[in-house]
């Protein structure tokens, strides 16, 4: 109630849990995708190949995250959060600033996932990748990545949830 004239503002929030692989991806004008790839040595230098049910990874394997990001409109104050299966462990494990394909961006590694901290961000595509190895056997949930703006939170998206399968050699 409000005992007096004038307006008033409020929030309704609603958290629950579920399980990361049951989760769908969200996207507005702001989109995030995850692909995992197996890098594979060949003649020609190092090839991607993209990992599915039916290409489980071994232990041992070097894989490449990549991140497909689209804003239509100009953005500041990004978080983007990557979270990782238990069975990966991350080749880039110190924390820097980063400059690639026209965008600049702090990554910093922690337990269980990997964080961009961007600045400025025109509106456009970016794609993000970095590496980690498949270090244990199991099947395992790989999390979502969600991305965020720090001063507007509801200028947000997030990947679907994953499985993965990391067999024993």
């Amino acid at each position: 109630t409000k005992p007096g004239a004038g307006i008033v503002q409020g929030g309704l929030f609603w958290q629950y849990y579920e399980d990361l692989d049951k989760i769908k991806s969200s996207e507005n004008y702001l989109s995030i995708t995850k692909e995992l790839y197996r890098k594979i040595k060949t003649v020609n230098g190092e090839e991607l190949q993209k990992i599915t049910p039916e290409t489980p990874l071994k232990v041992g394997d070097k894989v490449t995250v990549r991140m497909i990001l689209n804003t239509d409109r100009p953005m500041e104050f990004i978080h983007i959060k990557d979270m990782r299966a238990a069975g990966f462990e991350p080749l880039d494990v110190l924390s820097g600033y980063q400059w690639k394909n026209g965008l600049g961006y702090y990554q910093s590694t922690k337990d269980a996932s990997t964080n961009f901290y961007i600045e400025q961000m025109p509106k456009g595509k970016y794609v993000f990748e970095y590496d980690y190895v498949a270090n244990a056997s199991g099947i395992f949930s790989n999390g979502i990545t969600t991305i965020q703006n720090y001063y507007a939170p509801q200028m947000n998206a997030h990947t679907k949830g994953d499985v993965v399968e990391i067999n024993s050699n």
